[in-house]
C-alpha cells in the first residue's frame, strides 16, 4: 500500500491506498504552513502514522504528496506556490529524511490528470489535455501517450491571454484565469452586483434562473475557456479534452455552449471530444497514489492495478 496526500492551500487529503487504488484508511485535515515546508513535512509524518494506525497496517511502501504551484517532479523540488507561500521549497528530500521512505512529489493539477487519464474519463487517449476549472485554471497534458511535465512549467493554461481588459494575479492583462476560473465567476458577479456570491456554483444557478448578470458573468467566462481551449488546440491537438472543477459540476448548463464556441470558432483544428471529469475531488489523491506506485515501479519491478 502506499499513502497518497493531496495538499491544498487549506486543507489536506489523505488516504492509504491499495494496488487497486482502493482506500484502507482516509482523513482529512487543516494545512500546516510554513514558508520551509517544515511544518508540512512533520505534519505528513503525522498523517502516515495515523493512517496506518487507522488501516491497522505497517508503514506503507512509499507516499505519494502533491501540492499547488510549480513543481519539479523530477528533483521534487517546488520552486513556487503562492497557495503555501513557498519558494525553492526541497520538500521530497525533506520528507524522504524524516519518512525514511520512498516519496514522490508532484503537481496537484498533473496528478490528477494523471489519474483522470489512465482510471477516469480520459482512459483510451493518447493526447488529451485535463483542465480543472477552480480557484485557478492548470492543464494536465498527455502527448502521445506520456504526460508532459517540463519541469514543472507546463499546462499553465489559465495565463494564455483571452483578450479581455482585466488585470490577473500574476500581474498580466487578459488571462484566462482572470475571466474563467470559479474564483473570478464569483468576483465579477460580486463586483458587478455587490452581492457577494459563494463561489461559481452559485453564480451558473442563479444564470439558470434567469440573473441577467449571472448569465452574462457566465458567458464570459465560457467565451474565455473556448479561446483558451482553442490555444492549446492549434498548439497541441489533443483529441480529448476532459474538464472538471466546480464550475463544470453544472454541466448541463455549461459544456454544451463550449462546445458550440469551439465549433464556430476553429477552422483548421480539430475538434475535441469533451468529457467531463469523472474523479471529482478524489483524482488529486489518487494521483498522488499513482505517482507513489510509478516510483515503486522504478524501482523494483512492482505493478499495480
Amino acid at each position: 500500500m502506499v499513502a497518497a496526500l493531496d495538499v491544498g492551500g487549506t486543507t489536506i487529503k489523505a488516504a492509504l491506498l491499495d494496488e487497486q487504488l482502493q482506500p484502507k484508511a482516509a482523513l482529512r485535515a487543516e494545512t500546516a504552513r510554513s514558508a520551509d515546508g517544515t511544518a508540512l513535512a512533520a505534519q505528513t509524518v503525522d498523517i502516515v502514522a495515523a493512517l496506518a494506525e487507522q488501516a491497522g497496517t505497517g508503514q506503507p511502501a512509499a507516499v505519494g504528496v502533491v501540492v499547488p504551484g510549480i513543481v519539479d517532479e523530477e528533483t521534487r523540488i517546488c520552486h513556487f506556490s503562492a497557495n503555501l507561500d513557498w519558494r525553492e521549497v526541497h520538500f521530497g528530500e525533506l520528507l524522504e529524511e524524516r519518512l525514511g521512505l520512498p516519496v514522490a512529489f508532484g503537481h496537484d493539477v498533473t496528478a490528477g490528470g494523471i489519474a483522470e487519464f489512465r482510471v477516469g474519463a480520459g482512459r483510451g487517449a493518447t493526447n488529451a489535455a485535463f483542465i480543472p476549472v477552480g480557484t485557478g485554471i492548470a492543464a494536465a497534458l498527455l502527448l502521445d501517450g506520456r504526460i508532459h511535465r517540463a519541469h514543472g512549467q507546463a499546462g499553465e493554461v489559465g495565463h494564455i491571454d483571452v483578450g479581455h481588459a482585466g488585470k490577473c494575479g500574476c500581474g498580466a492583462t487578459g488571462c484566462l484565469e482572470a475571466i474563467s476560473s470559479a474564483a473570478a465567476i464569483a468576483r465579477r458577479y460580486t463586483e458587478r452586483t455587490g452581492r457577494p456570491a459563494d463561489g461559481a456554483r452559485e453564480v451558473v444557478e442563479l444564470a439558470r434562473r434567469g440573473d441577467e448578470v449571472a448569465v452574462a458573468v457566465v458567458q464570459d467566462a465560457l467565451d474565455g475557456l473556448g479561446h483558451g481551449i482553442r490555444t492549446l488546440l492549434t498548439l497541441l491537438g489533443p483529441e480529448v479534452i476532459v474538464l472538471g472543477g466546480g464550475l463544470f459540476t453544472a454541466a448541463d448548463y455549461v459544456l454544451e455552449p463550449v462546445r458550440e464556441w469551439l465549433a464556430a470558432h476553429l477552422t483548421f483544428q480539430r475538434l475535441p471530444e469533451l468529457r467531463i471529469a469523472e474523479l471529482g475531488d478524489e483524482a488529486g489523491r489518487l494521483g498522488a497514489g499513482l505517482l507513489a506506485f510509478d516510483l515503486l515501479d522504478a524501482a523494483g519491478g512492482h505493478r499495480h492495478g
